[in-house]
Parts: structure tokens; C-alpha cells; sequence
């Protein structure tokens, strides 16, 4: 079972939510999942709070909900028997921090200043939150405590949306952002879940878009190679003659296929898929199956295929689409 912190680090965004109606909970929650990201820092700003976790825990147990601006024990306290599975702090407090270690909840307390980042080491806390972002010299800032702090992964929010994200994201000492915008108060109160959907897939979009660097997306997909079936090894010939005479691409034989400019496999027998295979290239194959599980897609465990060290090198989807079998592949392996 993954850690709190291992799908937060999978998400890349943890939505900060303020919430004045107990009833706006749930349809929050849903546009939210719709939207691709099944987390939620509810905060403990408004007085609904508890019963707004309670609810979501309760009709998702499998979605990501924690409490943010915790200031005290009590306020922890409640907020886990409510069913929040993660703590954020806007500053340190030892008491809240000692009473999370020793009830085993995750808890993410805010620290800007070195003093700060001392005490939460000492305490066993290797995960932080840099709060407020922007306004406490944003990525500069978090680069230049990375220096003396290396061994610290940061959870920055504060002034942080969909034009600066991935310039966070791209430094690889940040785990993930937290974000307001994609949850604004104005649109909860007008029950516009729609469009919080809709902003949530943009940035899923924006975290996985080819304009990302590798270290902020390890999932950064491209289609590799496209595979296609033969009766038999003649006919996989006679149909790589054709395309490299036409085209004048090169050609490689191999002991199952052939290649035509590395591009296009011709399998000699059928296949995976009715029609063939498709190979999508990522940086990292399972950070990527884990995103992609995380839309609903399932796995074929018995296609995995990993190194002596047991990363996983490719891992074909379970389903077809379109006739073709897909498999993640990664770009360098």
C-alpha cells in the first residue's frame, strides 16, 4: 500500500479547500475526482470543517483528504477521528507535530527559515510545507534552503497556480504544490463544479504536458513505436520491403520483428492486439502506470518487465484500444 506521501508525490497537487457549507463537501469531492485529482486539504478556517472530512472520508475512502491550517493538537486530533488521513500546519508547533508522529498520522508543517527546518529534522521530519510560497521568496527561496537542508522534500502553497506550477514542480526537491486556485471560493459558492473539473484537468494537463521538464514529469508521455501483426515471418518481410522502398526508410531485422526506421515494428507471427501494439515512452514507467491507474486504468501484471534491481522497465495496458495493445516502455531503458 502506498504511503500518504508516495501519492501526493504521485499527484503533484494537493487542492487547499475552504469550505463554509457542510453540503458543498461532497459535490467538491466528486468534481474533483472527475477532474483527476482525488486529494483534498480541507482547511480548519471555517466552522464546518470537521463534518466537511467526515463526509468525504466517509462516501471516499479511497480519496486523498487531510486537514490543513491545523494549529493546535485539538484541532488534529479531531480532525483525524473525523477521518483526515494527512496534517498541514501553516507553521511549526511541536505539540501538533509530537501528537501526529506518535499516533502515526503524516503531518506537514509550514517552515520558511532554517531555525524552522532544524526543529522539524530533529523531530524525524524530512517532508515540509513552504508557506506562504510566493510571498517567502517562492522558488529561490526553497532552492537556496535545499543547499545546507538536501535531504528536506517541500510541499510549497501560497501564490502558486497554473502559470508558475511546473516551475516548481521541475526543481526535483519538490514533491508536490498545494493550490487554491482550482477550488475558488466564489465558484464552491456558485456550485460551478463543473468548471473546477475542468480546471483540474488542465492541470493535470499542465503537469503532464510535453512542455514539462522530465524531473517535474517522470510520466511525460510519447508514442515510441507502433507495432503491427503478421501472419508470418514473409509477410512481415514483404511489408517492410514496401514501406522502406517507398519511403526510403532503413530497415533492421530482428529475431521477432523487423524495424523500419525504429519507428515502425512488423512483428514475423501475431502479436499482442488484434491489430498490433503501440509503445508510449516515459521517463519513469512506474510513476506513469501509477498516474494512469489513477484514471482507471488497468495492468496486465504478468506483461511486467524489470531490471536486476526490479524497476520497471514496461508493462503492457490490460485492455485494447482501437484494436492495438498499449505498453509503457521507458524513453532511456
Amino acid at each position: 500500500m502506498k504511503t500518504v506521501e508516495e501519492r501526493i508525490a504521485e499527484l503533484k497537487i494537493v487542492p487547499v479547500v475552504k469550505l463554509e457549507r457542510t453540503e458543498d463537501a461532497l459535490p467538491l469531492a466528486s468534481a474533483l475526482i472527475e477532474g483527476g485529482i482525488p486529494a483534498a486539504e480541507i482547511t480548519f478556517r471555517t466552522a464546518c470543517a470537521e463534518e466537511s472530512i467526515r463526509a468525504v472520508a466517509k462516501k471516499y475512502p479511497d480519496m486523498l483528504v487531510g486537514a490543513g491550517t491545523v494549529l493546535n493538537r485539538t484541532q488534529a486530533e479531531t480532525a483525524v477521528a473525523a477521518g483526515a488521513k494527512f496534517i498541514v500546519s501553516p507553521g511549526y508547533d511541536p505539540e501538533t507535530v509530537q501528537w501526529c508522529l506518535g499516533a502515526g498520522v503524516p503531518v506537514f508543517p509550514g517552515c520558511v527559515t532554517a531555525s524552522e527546518v532544524q526543529r522539524a529534522l530533529a523531530a524525524g521530519l524530512t517532508v515540509l510545507k513552504f508557506f506562504p510560497a510566493e510571498a517567502s521568496g517562492g522558488l529561490k527561496a526553497i532552492q537556496a534552503l535545499s543547499a545546507p537542508f538536501g535531504q528536506v522534500r517541500w510541499m510549497p502553497t501560497g501564490g502558486i497556480g497554473l502559470g508558475n506550477l511546473t516551475e516548481y514542480l521541475a526543481f526535483p526537491k519538490i514533491i508536490a504544490c498545494g493550490g487554491s486556485y482550482m477550488v475558488k471560493a466564489e465558484d464552491i459558492r456558485a456550485k460551478n463544479w463543473q468548471k473546477i473539473t475542468d480546471i483540474c484537468r488542465k492541470t493535470i494537463e499542465r503537469i503532464h504536458s510535453a512542455g514539462a521538464s522530465a524531473a517535474a514529469d517522470p510520466c511525460r508521455f510519447e508514442i515510441v513505436h507502433v507495432g503491427i501483426n503478421s501472419d508470418s515471418a514473409a509477410q512481415a518481410e514483404e511489408t517492410v520491403n514496401t514501406i522502406c522502398a517507398l519511403f526510403g526508410f532503413p530497415k533492421k531485422d530482428g529475431e521477432k520483428s523487423l524495424f523500419v526506421n525504429g519507428q515502425i515494428e512488423v512483428m514475423k507471427s501475431n502479436f499482442r492486439g488484434k491489430n498490433g501494439h503501440i509503445a508510449v515512452g516515459t521517463n519513469d514507467v512506474q510513476a506513469a502506470k501509477d498516474y494512469l491507474e489513477s484514471k482507471g486504468a488497468a495492468f496486465d501484471a504478468s506483461t511486467e518487465n524489470r531490471d536486476a534491481q526490479g524497476k520497471l522497465l514496461s508493462v503492457y495496458l490490460k485492455n485494447e484500444i482501437g484494436g492495438f495493445a498499449f505498453h509503457l516502455v521507458r524513453k532511456n531503458g
